[in-house]
C-alpha cells in the first residue's frame, strides 16, 4: 500500500536503469547504483564508461556540447571526467556501507582539442582503507595526451 507520505522510487528506479544502460554501466553494478543513477551531470556531458573496476575505470566523452568560448574542450569538462572515473572507482574500492567522498582533484591542459572524443583512463595510485588516489589521462583518437588529472577520495562509512 502507498501512502501520501512515502515516495514511489519505482519510477526513478526504472529512469536510472534506462541511464546505466545508455552509459554504458556493467550490469553487475546496476544494484549498486540503481537507486541514484549516475549523475545528472554524467548524463549532460555525454560521457559513456568501458570499463569499470577499482583499479583502472575508462569512459569516453565528446567534445561536442563541451567547448568553451574558442571552440575548444572546456577545461572544465576534462576535470569533470577526470573526477567522474576517480569518484566512481574509489566508489566501487568503497564498497558496500562505505562511500568515497572527494577531497583533491588537480589538472594540468597539455594539448588542445576541438572535435572528437576523449578518452579519460583511471589507474589507481593507491587504494587504501581511508584513501584512495587515482592519477587519470586523458587522450584524444590518435592517443595523444591532452591532460592529466589526479583525485584523492576520502573513504568512510556512511552516515560517518
Amino acid at each position: 500500500m502507498m501512502d501520501n507520505f512515502t515516495p514511489d522510487r519505482s519510477a526513478d528506479e526504472a529512469r536510472f536503469k534506462e541511464e546505466l544502460v545508455a552509459a554504458g554501466v556493467p550490469e553487475h553494478l546496476h544494484d549498486w547504483l540503481g537507486g541514484f543513477g549516475i549523475g545528472a551531470l554524467v548524463v549532460k556531458m555525454g560521457i559513456r564508461f568501458l570499463e569499470m573496476s577499482p583499479e583502472r575505470t575508462v569512459a569516453t566523452m565528446p567534445v561536442e556540447g563541451n567547448t568553451q568560448v574558442a571552440g575548444i574542450l572546456h577545461g572544465g569538462a576534462h576535470v569533470v571526467l577526470a573526477e567522474t572515473l576517480g569518484s566512481f572507482a574509489a566508489g566501487m574500492h568503497a564498497g558496500t556501507g562505505r562511500q568515497a567522498l572527494g577531497i583533491e582533484v588537480g589538472a594540468t591542459h597539455h594539448r588542445a582539442i576541438s572535435a572528437g572524443t576523449v578518452t579519460g583512463t583511471c589507474t589507481a595510485i593507491h587504494l587504501g582503507r581511508t584513501l584512495a588516489t587515482h592519477e587519470i589521462v586523458m587522450t584524444d583518437e590518435q592517443g595523444r595526451r591532452l591532460s592529466t588529472a589526479r583525485i584523492t577520495n576520502l573513504i568512510r562509512d556512511i552516515g560517518a
